[in-house]
C-alpha cells in the first residue's frame, strides 16, 4: 500500500481508518468479518482483474484457465469438508446464498432468529421488503 499512499494519500488514509475500525470493533455481520491475511492477499491479486462468469471449462470469457483451477480446487475442498458428491462455490449474492440455506434447512412456516437490519442484520433475515419477510 506504500504506492497508494504516494499516489492517492486520501484514499490510503480512508483505507487505513477502515482497517483500524475493523481491528478495534467487534463485527457481528458474518459477511463483514475480518478475513485472514491470506484471503486479503488473494483478493488483492491479479484475480481481481478477471471476470469469470460460468462453470469451470464453460466460462463465457476467454483466459479463465487458472480461474478454473482455483474454482475446481474450491469445489473439491467443499465436497471433502461437507462429504458431498457435488458442490457449487458460486453464490450469486449473499441473498441467494442465504436463500439456498433457508430452502435446505427450513420448512414453510418455520421461524428464524435474526437481528434487526439497523443492528447488523441482513435484508434476507425476515425484512418485509425481501422474499423472507
Amino acid at each position: 500500500m506504500s504506492h497508494l499512499k504516494k499516489v492517492d494519500p486520501e484514499i490510503f488514509e480512508a483505507i487505513k481508518n477502515e482497517e483500524n475500525r475493523q481491528k478495534y470493533t467487534i463485527e457481528l455481520i458474518a459477511s463483514e468479518n475480518f478475513v485472514s491475511p491470506e484471503v486479503l492477499e488473494a483478493q488483492g491479486s491479479v484475480l481481481t482483474n478477471k471476470y469469470a462468469e460460468g462453470y469451470p471449462g464453460k466460462k463465457y470469457y476467454g483466459g479463465c484457465k487458472y480461474i478454473d483451477v482455483i474454482e475446481n480446487l474450491a469445489i473439491e475442498r467443499a465436497k471433502k469438508i461437507f462429504k458431498a458428491e457435488h458442490a457449487n462455490v458460486q453464490p450469486h449474492s449473499g441473498s441467494q446464498a442465504n436463500m439456498a440455506v433457508y430452502f435446505s434447512v427450513l420448512e414453510v412456516g418455520d421461524t428464524i432468529l435474526a437481528m434487526n437490519l439497523s443492528h447488523g442484520g441482513h435484508l434476507t433475515h425476515g425484512s418485509p421488503v425481501n422474499f423472507s419477510g
